[in-house]
């Protein structure tokens, strides 16, 4: 994909960069390592963690964000973040949302109960492709009777190429760290997933001191209550320095309207792998004749093939506007 037609790592299209300091400037190199609203924890580069605010209502930080922080007494000011690697975004028509920044890794975390939602995988999987960020999905409570029938669901991601772990955390937590000891090493990982699927039990295995608030699922809707807040980074315990895990909250929608028709088409395996094969070089898949997606059924399933259908639908409407 050409690097033109992804988003910015710094902001969304279509808003500004930050400005950076001024020449000579003089600040604390640090790492964000905590977001709770507008309030901020940072790391300097000596270990020691402070209290920091942005300057200016509009400021965008993200755990992960290297900046750089006025001396003074805490809260410190942030004074400028630092040109990020990557950025993982979401944006509906309403508000824009940055996860994290300077990533290696997602970890994307689904589970057998309260079931598959293929919707927000694919719309996660999407945004961590246009951002350029591997993803690993994790499939937990494996040892539940929805089991069987979960994984013959997650079989449409392995495949398509993507990494499928299993888990129990629960009730096989020593066979969780082992699974995932390989993949979080050196890595900054990002925990991303819907609420409910077991992310706080997951970050309370991997790094104990961390203790995040579980709860139980709500019978009644069926969807996990949003039990984490803020976005948290911790090292990780026992793994080589660098090897650190991000906990997000959990989320129940997920919109793409920071991506362009291009990045959209890329985020799909199934449809990059056909670009040029239509019978129309500027085929939008939809209902043109000549289509490969029309012409050969098995080139992507029935349920993908509608999920991009809905969000080429979304982008074109928002461009609309």
């Amino acid at each position: 994909m050409d690097a033109l037609d992804r988003p910015s790592t710094q902001r969304p299209k279509g808003k500004r960069n930050a400005k950076p300091p001024a020449p000579g400037a003089h600040g604390l190199s640090a790492r964000i390592v905590g977001a709770f609203g507008r309030h901020y924890l940072a790391q300097l580069d000596n270990g020691e963690v402070l209290a920091c605010v942005p300057r200016g209502k509009r400021a965008e930080v993200v755990c992960g964000d290297r900046v750089v922080l006025a001396p003074g007494h805490p809260p410190l000011a942030i004074e400028h973040v630092q040109a990020r690697r990557n950025a993982l975004w979401r944006e509906d028509p309403w508000r824009s949302k940055m996860f994290a920044a300077n990533l290696d890794r997602v970890l994307l975390v689904t589970a057998t109960y309260p079931g598959i939602q293929h919707g927000l995988i694919g719309r996660a999987l999407i945004a961590a492709e246009a951002a350029d960020i591997p993803v690993t999905l994790a499939l937990n409570k494996c040892d539940l009777p929805q089991a069987a029938a979960a994984r013959a669901e997650m079989a449409l991601y392995s495949g398509l190429g993507y990494e499928v772990v299993e888990l129990s955390v629960r009730t096989a937590p020593q066979a969780a760290l082992e699974a995932l000891t390989s993949l979080l090493s050196g890595q900054t990982t990002l925990l991303l997933g819907a609420s409910g699927v077991g992310k706080s039990s997951l970050t309370n295995l991997l790094v104990p001191l961390a203790q995040a608030p579980t709860r139980e699922i709500s019978l009644a809707l069926s969807a996990g209550k949003h039990t984490t807040t803020a976005t948290r980074l911790y090292a990780l315990p026992g793994l080589p320095e660098g090897s650190t895990l991000m906990d997000s909250p959990g989320f129940q929608s997920f919109g793409l309207h920071h991506l362009s028709v291009s990045q959209l088409q890329h985020g799909f395996p199934e449809i990059r792998a056909r670009i040029g094969q239509c019978r129309f070089q500027n085929c939008t898949h939809r209902d043109e004749p000549g289509c490969v997606f029309t012409t050969d059924p098995q080139a992507i399933s029935a349920a993908r093939l509608a999920l991009y259908r809905t969000l080429y639908a979304e982008l074109t409407s928002a461009a609309s506007r």
